[in-house]
């Protein structure tokens, strides 16, 4: 099944971490405090908690502040409470935007989503708005080269929903979130090693944008990444040089 080009998407995705490190730690922080406030410190019954250790692993986050974190959030230690907002609207040519949030302060955090959106050519939406246009999910990416087949046969046999091979090569495999960590198992047992892999909210229908229009998108994307409070931004723009 062809698709639309994945992997410059991710290599841009994964520079971009690359060079804020600093930033991906804090949001992985703020993710691995959040899942253990929520469930637990125990890795072993908390699998947001090991989806965040691992993030945190990734980003070559020390194991002491991974612990730190943990004990932070579960009470051993006094420590600021975020919580989690999602912030809904609209960028260039009417695309759709979710805008993950952690904060302490939300009429802080609302009125920098807001700013954003106004100054870079969208605007804010209400809740419901756009949310319907994408699938709660797990998304792993392989790299081009990848056996297809092999793919396919392992990711569906551990109840993966579909595999994807994109124009570029790339292999994509989406799976129920509820069976993302099995299907990830699987596939890293099988000797298959994701570039990425994460539950996401993914867009139903991408919308292309080139020239003009994918600049700008490619603006207002890198601002509201940037926010201190921001987790992720999830868009259905597909964007091209």
């Amino acid at each position: 099944m062809a698709g639309h080009s994945k992997w410059a998407n991710i290599q841009h995705r994964k520079g971009r971490q690359d060079e804020k490190r600093q930033r991906v730690w804090t949001r992985v922080m703020r993710e691995i405090m959040v899942a253990a406030r929520m469930g637990g410190g125990d890795l072993g019954t908390n699998p947001r908690l090991r989806l965040a250790v691992e993030k945190a692993k990734a980003a070559n986050m020390p194991s002491e502040n991974v612990k730190y974190g943990i004990a932070k959030a579960t009470g051993s230690l006094e420590g600021v409470h975020y919580e989690e907002v999602r912030y809904e609207g609209y960028g260039i040519g009417g695309a759709a935007v979710l805008v993950d949030c952690m904060t302490d302060n939300r009429v802080r955090t609302v009125a920098e989503v807001r700013h954003a959106f106004s100054k870079h050519g969208g605007n804010m939406g209400t809740e419901g708005s756009v949310v319907f246009q994408f699938k709660h999910c797990g998304q792993l990416i392989f790299a081009p080269g990848t056996s297809e087949d092999k793919v396919m046969e392992v990711a569906l046999e551990a109840g993966a929903d579909d595999v994807i091979a994109h124009d570029d090569g790339a292999i994509e495999v989406l799976t129920p979130y509820t069976a993302f960590e099995a299907v990830k198992n699987a596939l890293e047992a099988a000797g298959l090693k994701p570039e990425l892999a994460e539950i996401t909210m993914r867009a139903d229908n991408p919308i292309e944008m080139s020239g003009d229009d994918a600049a700008k998108m490619q603006r207002l994307l890198d601002v509201l990444e940037d926010l201190d409070d921001t987790q992720e931004v999830f868009h259905n723009a597909e964007l091209s040089e």
